[in-house]
C-alpha cells in the first residue's frame, strides 16, 4: 500500500470508530488494535461499509509474546570463537522454569491477528486482538462474518490454545488424537513432551520420554537493519516534500 493509501485508511478507521481501535502504521502496514468484545461489530462494519468493503479474510493466526523483546543472541561480551557462547537459552528445556522470559513488553501474552483484504479499494488491514486472560485466552469467532476463518480459528486453537467462542466445531486439526499441549506456545520445549517409535518385540507403537538434548539453533532477536532504517529515512523525507 502506498504512502497516501495508508494514511488515508488509518484516518477514515481513526473518524469512523474512534477510541475504539487503536491505529498504528509501519512501513506502510495498518495495525488496528481492539478489544475482543468489540471484534465482531467493527468486522462487520469493515466488511459492510462502502468505504472500506473488506470482503475477503486473507488469515487468522495466533501469537505468544512470552519473552517477547528478550533476545537470546549475545553479540557485545563475548568472543567470536564460537557461535554457542554467544547464546543464551530462553526457550524451555534451555532455561528452568522459574526463570521463564516474563513478556512483559507486551500487555497481554496471547493474541489473534486477522489480515484482510478489500478488493474493491485494494487495502489490506491488519486487526489484532490481545486476548484479557493469559490462563484461558478467549476472543470471539469471526465465522458469523467470514465462514472461510473456520479452519484458521481452529489451527490457532490447537497451536496456541486460544479458544474463538462461537466456534461452530472448535477441535486439533494438525496435532494427533490425545496431543497435550500446544506446540506454538513459547514455553512448549522445541524438542517435545514424548518421542513415539514402533517396538517390534510388543508389536505396537510405544510412547517414551525424549531423549534428544536441548540446545539453541536459532537464537531470537529483534532488529531494525541498516537497509530499512534507510528505507525509512527515505520515506520520511518524501513525505515531506509532497
Amino acid at each position: 500500500m502506498s504512502d497516501t493509501s495508508a494514511k488515508s485508511l488509518a484516518d477514515q478507521l481513526v473518524a469512523r470508530f474512534g477510541d475504539t481501535l487503536e491505529v498504528s502504521t509501519e512501513r506502510n502496514e495498518i495495525t488496528a488494535d481492539l478489544a475482543g468484545a468489540d471484534l465482531v461489530a467493527v468486522a462487520t462494519a469493515l466488511r459492510d461499509e462502502p468505504a472500506f468493503r473488506f470482503s475477503e479474510l486473507i488469515d487468522l493466526c495466533g501469537i505468544d509474546y512470552l519473552g517477547y523483546g528478550q533476545v537470546e543472541w549475545d553479540t557485545t561480551t563475548v568472543s567470536g570463537s564460537g557461535f554457542s557462547r554467544g547464546v543464551e537459552g530462553q526457550a524451555l528445556g534451555r532455561f528452568s522454569w522459574a526463570e521463564r522470559p516474563s513478556g512483559d513488553s507486551q500487555p497481554r501474552r496471547f493474541a489473534a491477528v486477522v489480515q484482510l483484504l478489500s478488493i474493491e479499494h485494494n487495502r489490506r488491514l491488519r486487526l489484532r486482538v490481545f486476548c484479557e486472560d493469559d490462563t484461558l485466552p478467549v476472543v470471539p469467532s469471526l465465522t458469523p462474518v467470514w465462514p472461510g476463518v473456520n479452519w484458521f480459528e481452529r489451527e490457532a486453537f490447537d497451536l496456541f490454545g486460544i479458544i474463538f467462542e462461537g466456534h461452530p466445531d472448535l477441535r486439533r486439526i494438525l496435532t494427533d488424537y490425545g496431543f497435550v499441549g500446544h506446540p506454538f506456545r513459547k514455553d512448549f520445549p522445541l524438542i517435545g513432551n514424548v518421542e513415539v517409535r514402533y517396538d517390534p518385540e510388543q508389536k505396537r507403537v510405544i510412547y517414551e520420554p525424549v531423549s534428544i538434548e536441548p540446545r539453541v539453533l536459532v537464537p531470537r532477536t529483534i532488529r531494525d537493519d541498516a537497509d530499512l532504517l534507510q528505507a525509512r529515512a527515505e520515506a520520511a523525507d518524501k513525505w515531506r516534500e509532497n
